[in-house]
């Protein structure tokens, strides 16, 4: 079988990012335009640890949490681009972030990410998690690449 070089499995996200388990927040990132956009998922298990504290008897994903698993979408699309090899993105500011609605065990978040500027340094992403077609969260993310 052909390796499809659009989708990013788990093993392809750790080779590009460095995050690990637990913190470790997308599970699959596909490319929709190189360098420019990309679909995350995120299916949220009854097990992730942070469920424990937030909240035992309603648990939800916490907002900053949600946050990050766009912030590591898009690491990993700009982690493709040929001028940052050695790089990374580091997530050093937000703008603008909503929340539409909770994210519960049992879910899968879809995580849209497009890179709206580069300048120097800096990129700023335009985020969005959805959820059976709502909106959890929207949010502009800044990155400073080093």
């Amino acid at each position: 079988m052909e390796k499809n070089d659009k989708v990013l499995n788990a093993v392809d996200i750790i080779n590009s990012i460095p995050h690990r388990y637990p913190f470790l927040l997308v599970d699959r990132v596909e490319i929709i335009e190189e360098m420019k956009s990309a679909k995350g998922i995120k299916c949220v298990s009854a097990n992730e640890l942070f469920f424990h504290g937030h909240f035992p008897k309603r648990p939800m994903m916490p907002g900053v949490l949600i946050l990050e698993s766009m912030a590591q979408t898009a690491a990993a699309l700009m982690s493709r681009d040929p001028m940052l090899s050695g790089k990374f993105a580091f997530f050093v500011g937000i703008n603008r972030a909503r929340f539409r609605r909770q994210v519960v065990p049992g879910e899968v978040m879809e995580i849209f990410v497009s890179v709206e500027k580069v300048k120097g340094r800096i990129a700023k992403v335009k985020g969005s998690c959805k959820v059976n077609q709502e909106i959890a969260c929207e949010a502009e993310l800044l990155f400073a690449i080093d």
